[in-house]
């Protein structure tokens, strides 16, 4: 079983960027994949912003993503990107932490005029991280996730099986060792 590493890149601690994130986390869990959750929010501010690697709260986040063998990169999208905190953590870690790494991008946001930013704003950035394989990204409206009941987390039927179909791509990621080298499977 794959070692999963959840990025979230919400400033706000009840976020439903952090709920879509733990949702498809925790399905991915309960098929027996390690997964573990990296709210970007909690790291200390001042390093990060200094791009301080050595600062131990930086140190152990790279060191998370360096060992995982796979991210789930959440975000919501402001002014058509990815936020700022998620920026300057990507632009912190080793130009390789990525490498060899199947990348789950997840976006959310309140109109759908934002629906290309994983593609035309974060895609880039995790190639250039050295990611193998980075499955079709899903944003999903803010309309759509219940973030405060405890009810189901998609409220809406379409955007659940646009989810789980996203997320079935990214099991098959972790789970093609055949990816690896990039071939298909004989």
């Amino acid at each position: 079983m794959a070692r999963i590493l959840v990025l979230t890149g919400s400033p706000s601690p009840r976020s439903r960027t952090s709920a879509l994130a733990r949702h498809v986390g925790d399905e991915l869990a309960a098929e027996g994949h390690v997964v573990g959750t990296l709210a970007l929010r909690e790291l200390p501010a001042a390093a990060l912003l200094a791009a301080d690697t050595a600062e131990p709260g930086i140190a152990d986040a790279v060191r998370a993503v360096v060992a995982a063998d796979a991210l789930i990169v959440a975000t919501p999208i402001y002014k058509a990107s990815y936020s700022g905190l998620l920026k300057v953590f990507l632009d912190l870690l080793p130009q390789s932490a990525l490498q060899g790494k199947a990348v789950l991008p997840l976006a959310t946001g309140g109109t759908v005029a934002h629906l290309l930013a994983i593609d035309y704003s974060l895609r880039p950035v995790l190639v250039s991280l050295g990611a193998r394989h980075i499955t079709t990204g899903r944003f999903v409206l803010d309309t759509h996730i219940d973030h405060t009941t405890g009810g189901p987390v998609l409220v809406d039927d379409t955007a659940r099986e646009c989810v789980t179909r996203t997320a079935d791509a990214f099991r098959a990621a972790i789970g093609a060792p055949d990816l690896v080298a990039g071939l298909a499977p004989a």
